[in-house]
């Protein structure tokens, strides 16, 4: 009986710790922002350069290229600032419909608010996958989400 309430407690213990680090992770795995803002509508990644006005009355646009954007190839981010200065930015690639694993690159300063760099995209074992681009932007002590969506297979 002893030996039982060991394992039983270990198990409890271990569950409890998962939920912990869970815990202090998520932050990592789910972007946090202090204001999301839309991006303008009826942009299209794959055709052109995507705009959105910042709450500072600032513009960023994003641009991905190559135009289609590909998966399971050499994708070139170019994000750009104005109106307002930015510390940095990240680009947070997430699956809409399915996980994809953690795809959070930081774009590299290039002077006047352009911010660039490269990533690559997993392949979807269905082929079809839409994906959420989320511009992370850091300003000081605030933090702006844009989100962005496109398809891709």
């Amino acid at each position: 009986m002893s030996r039982s309430l060991l394992v039983d407690s270990a198990l409890i213990l271990a569950l409890i710790l998962i939920g912990i680090v869970g815990y202090k992770l998520s932050p990592l795995l789910m972007p946090k922002a202090d204001v999301t803002v839309a991006p303008e509508a009826g942009c299209d990644l794959h055709k052109t350069p995507c705009r959105a006005m910042l709450p500072s009355g600032g513009r960023l646009t994003l641009s991905l290229t190559p135009r289609p954007i590909p998966v399971a190839q050499p994708i070139e981010m170019a994000v750009s600032v104005e109106g307002m200065s930015t510390d940095s930015v990240q680009i947070d690639f997430a699956g809409v419909d399915m996980a994809m694993g953690f795809n959070r690159p930081t774009l590299k300063a290039a002077g006047s608010g352009q911010f660039v760099g490269p990533t690559t995209l997993p392949v979807c074992v269905t082929g079809h996958m839409t994906w959420q681009a989320t511009v992370l932007l850091q300003t000081g002590s605030q933090r702006i989400a844009v989100p962005f969506r496109f398809v891709t297979g």
